[in-house]
């Protein structure tokens, strides 16, 4: 195992704002291991509208300066005591926990689970958190059967191509929206029954006519402000709102007595609270990664931006300009 250096490339924000305020830095502290800590070496870094949430100020960093970014794939390069779940120097791994916009982030390692064999290389880190988070969401926020009608938002996102992918292996109906002729063939390949380009196309009327006039039992909405009340009236009777993302904004407060004429259920999940002990991790990647091996679920990558850029990349997210999932280079 080559050594380990005493400093690295990172990325930390001082203050909250624009993609401007992203520090690309070359001497920050590569950290200390505590225990129940491995320190990976990471080779592939995933972007997410989390990352741009911290950043804005939208969610508050627990302190300044402050390292952003949820997940990371690469090696386990040394490991500290206690509880390490099996992992070891060398080991492959892929984790979801804080801190990733740096070479090297020591991790708890109740937060990492090895790659499987035959991954090939950037596929965990596209997969992990947003995989895991369509998921989740369709398992437990609500569970989905075959034959349900649904609403994916925004569906050749990063986190909408992994819910499509997952419902058509399910067997369910899915409704998609996009906002371009390109995301709408994209949404289609994925997997969507049908999908709406809401440039020009009238959603509600739309699933209206796909569904009989009964609308969605559930609607997957990351998309937060600007679709929470289109969402809500395509919703069938006893439906499930999952809103689970603010890319247009944070929803405002809501009175409860809306949901009264449907019986409708209102859901603001996030993946980590459904995924928050080792033996949950390891259940549900291995299940994300049994259906990307066994049935060819795609981790379409956007591109991969050098650390050094990533300024660009959040633009490119928060710009709508990309399908699929963004990586960062942390070598460059």
């Amino acid at each position: 195992m080559a050594s380990i250096p005493s400093t690295q490339k990172g990325v930390i924000i001082e203050k909250t704002g624009g993609p401007e305020v992203l520090q690309h830095k070359t001497d920050l502290p590569v950290a200390a291991l505590v225990e129940g800590q491995i320190l990976v070496k990471n080779d592939y870094i995933g972007v997410n509208f989390i990352d741009t949430y911290f950043r804005t100020g939208l969610y508050p960093a627990p302190q300044f300066p402050y390292i952003l970014g949820r997940e990371a794939e690469g090696t386990v390069v040394k490991t500290g005591g206690g509880e390490l779940y099996g992992l070891k120097e060398g080991d492959g791994v892929v984790w979801m926990a804080e801190g990733a916009y740096t070479e090297y982030t020591a991790v708890p390692a109740a937060k990492a689970v090895k790659i499987p064999d035959g991954l090939p290389p950037k596929v965990a880190a596209a997969a992990l958190l947003q995989g895991l988070t369509a998921l989740t969401l369709v398992r437990e926020a609500h569970p989905v059967q075959k034959g349900d009608w649904v609403l994916v938002h925004a569906a050749a996102g990063g986190t909408g191509l992994w819910l499509v992918q997952l419902l058509r292996s399910i067997g369910a109906n899915t409704i998609g929206t996009a906002s371009t002729q390109e995301k709408v063939a994209l949404a289609l390949k994925a997997g969507a029954t049908h999908v709406i380009n809401y440039s020009h196309e009238d959603v509600k009327a739309k699933v209206a006519e796909l569904t009989g006039g009964k609308g969605v039992i559930a609607v997957f909405d990351g998309v937060g402000k600007s679709t929470f009340d289109l969402s809500l009236e395509v919703l069938a009777r006893k439906g499930s709102m999952v809103s689970f993302g603010n890319a247009s904004g944070a929803v405002p407060p809501v009175n409860l007595a809306r949901l009264t004429a449907k019986n409708a259920r209102l859901l603001r999940p996030t993946v980590v609270n459904y995924i928050t002990t080792h033996e949950e991790l390891e259940q549900y990647s291995k299940e994300l990664f049994d259906f990307i091996l066994k049935d060819g679920l795609d981790a379409r990558i956007h591109e991969v931006y050098p650390l050094s850029e990533v300024a660009r990349a959040h633009a490119d997210l928060e710009g709508r300009k990309t399908t699929g999932k963004l990586l960062l280079d942390p070598s460059k």
